[in-house]
Parts: C-alpha cells; sequence; structure tokens
C-alpha cells in the first residue's frame, strides 16, 4: 500500500518511553491474586495460573543478553495503536538480545493454527511505526478453545523456536489467551502466553488497566464528526440527527464523545438497564427534547446512540437470554426454516412474557436477535439498526402529540452510524505512545518468564515518564458467565459506572444541554502541536482522576 506524506512523516515520531523502561529492569511482585468472582470455579479451571501476583517493573542492574523468539497475533477488530505494540515488543527483545526474532501470525489466531506467518524485521517494522489499522499482519476473530488449535499452534512453535506468544485482543481474545497460556502451563510445553488490551469500546478496563488501547483515538474522530454534523445542524437548522456509535456491551464511546461534542440528547445504554427504562421510555425522552426546542423555534438535534442500547433494555435483555438458550439447544431445528415459520417455532417456545416482547418487535430487529450471532455467539447489534428505529417511534409520538394539540414543530431526520470510521486511524500520541509502552511490558514479562498474565500501564493521566509498567493476572479479571447456553469463564467487561465522575458530570448538564444549543466541535484528532491540542488524554480518564473540565457554558 503507498504512503501518504502524513504517513511517511508520522514513522519519525519517537513516542516517549516512560522511565521504569528505559533501562534494565526487575519485577516487583504484589500480593497473590483472586478473580473478580467465581473463585473456586475459576482456579478449578486454572489452577497453573491462578493466584499470581501482580507485578510492577521498577530500575534493576544489567544481566546476561536474553535470548528468546516471540509470536504475536493481532485478534479482533482493529484499533489504533496495534501496529506500536508490535513496534514495541520488537525494539525492546532486540534491545534484549539482538539475536531474538519476532514473528507475526497472519489474519489472527488462524495463522497460529494453520501455520501462516512472516519473519518481522527491522525494515518492515520501521515502516509501520505510529501507522494506523492492522494490515502489517492483519487480524482475525477464531476463538482459541479447541486441544487440536492448541496442538497444532505448538507445531509451528516448536519449528521456529518460539519461546512466547503475545495475544493482542479485547476480553474475549484476552480469554482465550489465558485459556491457552493454562493449556501449555499444564502440559509443560515452556511457551509463556501474555496478552494486551484492545479495544475501541473502552470495556476492558479495571482498577490496573486504565484504559484499552485504540479508545482514545476512535473517540477523537467520531467526535470530530459529530461535531461536523452539529456544525452543519446549527447551520441548516431542519435536521434532527439520530448517531449511533460503536460499543456494543457498554456505553464508553458514547459518554466520552458527549462529553467532548455536547449533543441535545446522549442516551447511556447503563442508565437504562439500571433504571428499568422501557423503549417508550427512551422515545418519550427524546420527544420531550423535540418538542421542548421546538418551542424556542429550534427544530434541529443531535442524538447519540450507543450500539449496544437494544442489549440493555430490560425486558429485550431477558428475551435475548432466553433466546440465547433456545438457540444454543434448538437453533438447528429453525434456522432452515422460512422467515415466518422461524418466528412461529421461537414463539412456540418462548416464555409468555418474552414471546409478547418478541412480538413487538420489528422483523428485521426480531431476525437479528434470533438468528443473526457473530462467532462468540453475541448478538450482532451493529446490525440493528437502533437510531432509524428509535427516530421512527418518535415521529410516531410526535404525531400523536399534533392531534392531542402540543405539539406543533417540524420533525426531519437524517441517520448517521459510526463505527468502522475509528478502527484505524492513525493512533493519537496518547495511544502511540501508549501502545509503545505495552509492547515493550510485554516483552518483559516474556523475559522474566511470566505467562497468564496481560500487560499493563498504569498513571496514563500524567506526563509519560511517569507512566507505570508492569502485567496483572489474566484469571484476576475473570467470571463465570453464560455464553451459548454453556457457562464459560470470561473477561467481566467494564460498564459505565453511574457512581463515576464522567457520568456525574454529564448528570449536571444533559438537561441544559437538551433544551440548548451548546454544541463544541472539538476538531481532528492532532498530531503534531503544542500540549493541550494534542497530548491530551480523553475526557473519561481526566474525571476519573479529579480534573475539573467546567462543563458549563
Amino acid at each position: 500500500m503507498r504512503r501518504s506524506i502524513m504517513q511517511r512523516a508520522r514513522v519519525n515520531y519517537e513516542p516517549v518511553v516512560p522511565l521504569a523502561l528505559r533501562h534494565a529492569v526487575k519485577v516487583k511482585e504484589g500480593v497473590a491474586t483472586n478473580s473478580v468472582d467465581d473463585q473456586e470455579e475459576i482456579k478449578k479451571l486454572f489452577p497453573n495460573t491462578y493466584g499470581l501476583p501482580i507485578v510492577e517493573f521498577v530500575p534493576g542492574e544489567e544481566h546476561e543478553s536474553k535470548r528468546f523468539n516471540v509470536g504475536v497475533i493481532l485478534s479482533g477488530g482493529p484499533a489504533p495503536g496495534g501496529h506500536n505494540v508490535i513496534t514495541g515488543i520488537y525494539d525492546a527483545i532486540k534491545k534484549l538480545h539482538p539475536d531474538n526474532k519476532l514473528y507475526g501470525f497472519l489474519l489472527g489466531p488462524d495463522g497460529l493454527v494453520k501455520h501462516q506467518y512472516k519473519e518481522l524485521d527491522q525494515d518492515l517494522i520501521d515502516r509501520y511505526r505510529n501507522v494506523g489499522g492492522f494490515d502489517l499482519i492483519g487480524s482475525g476473530r477464531t476463538k482459541l478453545e479447541q486441544e487440536e488449535q492448541f496442538e497444532k499452534g505448538l507445531e509451528i512453535i516448536r519449528k521456529l523456536e518460539i519461546n512466547a506468544i503475545v495475544i493482542v485482543g479485547g476480553d474475549d481474545s484476552n480469554t482465550n489467551a489465558c485459556v491457552l497460556a493454562e493449556y501449555y502451563a499444564e502440559h509443560h510445553s515452556g511457551v509463556q502466553v501474555i496478552g494486551c488490551p484492545k479495544t475501541i469500546d473502552g470495556d476492558l478496563k479495571n482498577e490496573y488497566i486504565e484504559a484499552s488501547f485504540g479508545f482514545d483515538t476512535a473517540t477523537k474522530v467520531y467526535s470530530e464528526l459529530i461535531g461536523n454534523i452539529e456544525r452543519d445542524c446549527n447551520s441548516a437548522r431542519k435536521y434532527w440527527h439520530f448517531i449511533k456509535l460503536m460499543g456494543r456491551s457498554a456505553s464508553h464511546i458514547t459518554l466520552e464523545c458527549g462529553l467532548k461534542c455536547q449533543p441535545n440528547i446522549c442516551i447511556i445504554s447503563e442508565e437504562v438497564q439500571e433504571k428499568d427504562l422501557t423503549l417508550n421510555d427512551i422515545v418519550n425522552r427524546i420527544a420531550d427534547a423535540v418538542v421542548c426546542r421546538s418551542q424556542d423555534g429550534n427544530n434541529f438535534g443531535v442524538v447519540l446512540v450507543p450500539e449496544g442500547l437494544i442489549e440493555f433494555i430490560p425486558a429485550i435483555g431477558r428475551l435475548i437470554d432466553e433466546l440465547n438458550d433456545l438457540l444454543a439447544a434448538h437453533g438447528s431445528k429453525y434456522v432452515n426454516l422460512d422467515p415466518e415459520a422461524q418466528h412461529d417455532y421461537i414463539m412456540a417456545h418462548l416464555s409468555k412474557a418474552n414471546a409478547e416482547t418478541f412480538d413487538t418487535l420489528p422483523d428485521d430487529v426480531a431476525h437479528q436477535l434470533s438468528l443473526d450471532r457473530d462467532p462468540h455467539g453475541n448478538v450482532q447489534v451493529s446490525l440493528i439498526e437502533t437510531e432509524r428505529l428509535l427516530s421512527k417511534m418518535v415521529a410516531a409520538n410526535l404525531k400523536r402529540r399534533e392531534k392531542e394539540g402540543t405539539y406543533n414543530g417540524k420533525f426531519k431526520v437524517m441517520h448517521h452510524f459510526f463505527g468502522y470510521e475509528g478502527r484505524c486511524s492513525a493512533p493519537s500520541n496518547y495511544d502511540a505512545t501508549y501502545c509503545y509502552a505495552l509492547g515493550m511490558s510485554a516483552a518483559q514479562l516474556i523475559a522474566h518468564g511470566k505467562t497468564g498474565y496481560m500487560a499493563v500501564v498504569r498513571n496514563t493521566y500524567d506526563s509519560p515518564e511517569n507512566w507505570k509498567a508492569g502485567g496483572v493476572p489474566i484469571t484476576m479479571m475473570m467470571n463465570m458467565e453464560r455464553r451459548n447456553g454453556k457457562m464459560k469463564p470470561v473477561i467481566r467487561k467494564a460498564l459505565v459506572d453511574l457512581n463515576g465522575e464522567p457520568f456525574k458530570a454529564y448528570m449536571e448538564v444533559r438537561d441544559q444541554w437538551a433544551r440548548e444549543t451548546l454544541y463544541v466541535n472539538p476538531g481532528p484528532v492532532q498530531l503534531w502541536g503544542p500540549d493541550e491540542v494534542c497530548n491530551q488524554t480523553t475526557m473519561t480518564l481526566a474525571l476519573e482522576h479529579g480534573v475539573d473540565l467546567n462543563l458549563e457554558p
């Protein structure tokens, strides 16, 4: 692929390396850990990698060079900064010993199983520094969970004399990394497995993982687009824009973009679930804002909708849970039926309450919930046009108010879905630096003999020199959840904390934003310029660590 002028200039950017990773390091171990829940079940499933201590890297003394080879896998959807994880691993292992080698397995976990790979040399690595995308080695969504897969992987690992595998991915991918680490430890294979936290959704976070990489860049990209729409909206003054944002399992992206851009309505799925709101409750809230603004002559506005909203509406959530079990147990019996017969079959096998909910859904939404699933068995909510569903219901609500004489405005709508637009952008300075440090941390975990760990970098709201690097046991983040009708160990997703400072900050101003036009256009991701322009963290991270952003107009 031909590189743009920006890409060619961007490869020369040098991420700031945290002081803890600049020279020789040693490991400082904390106390033994437990999983977030279901401790006995998780311990039984992962006896060799459970209870490990949290580790932090601190300055150490130079030792004999360490000789080892590493394989890296990019798993799941792309996220800005992935290439810098790879360059961080490469630079770190070469510094430890010049003969160390890095192999990239192609198109995700499949590359390990099918023995498709390439050695990553200096020339190739240098071309991809600070560049967006995952195209250096590609990515994929194959799950690593079968013994046959582990053994096939071991064949190529032995052939290439690989000592460790780094899996870069989200919660599902890192769960696979944990399973692989346990298998190789149980069989005394001598192969280490390290995970790395990636997902633009922002739902892979906890006390030790302040952010999953890609979230910073993606939310800046989406916010630029939202800001452009808001400026157009306030210029034309004739459309309500319904914008769906990526984030299947949590509303972190929607909240961050809302804080940045100050739209009229910003729906947070976790609040919908907590307050047991119905679809009609959500529609009424939007319609109230439309009426209120119309009274001031403003027949326009902006609504942000999280991608996973449908799953968080309690009645629909209960329906999805039962559909998951039904699909796992009897899916083969109705998957090849015609649509009408499928509908009848499902209605006949659902409980009364869930059957009533299912019967009220539009046909396309019902089909998505009942049949179309991703490789992990999840509803493909990105294919459900929630933004159109809401705008249609709001239009019907306003028609009813018009007949009642309580509304006489105009309601024209435009629809948008921002998802893929943010996944392969050139990484922000934060993500470029963060990912490079994550890669270096992964290499140090390998050098110190760790397996079943996730590389982490903390204190990232401070200047990069002061960031802290280390690793946390993946089992520490796990619990048991029902997947495809069976209880399985998975990393618990981090939802928006309704008691956290970011959401509370939004709550204080959202009624004013609904009434008034207080849009903010944050502009594009800035890669060069003053610190206050190009080196700021997300507003979410700033608020979580006590920074007063003063959202009042």
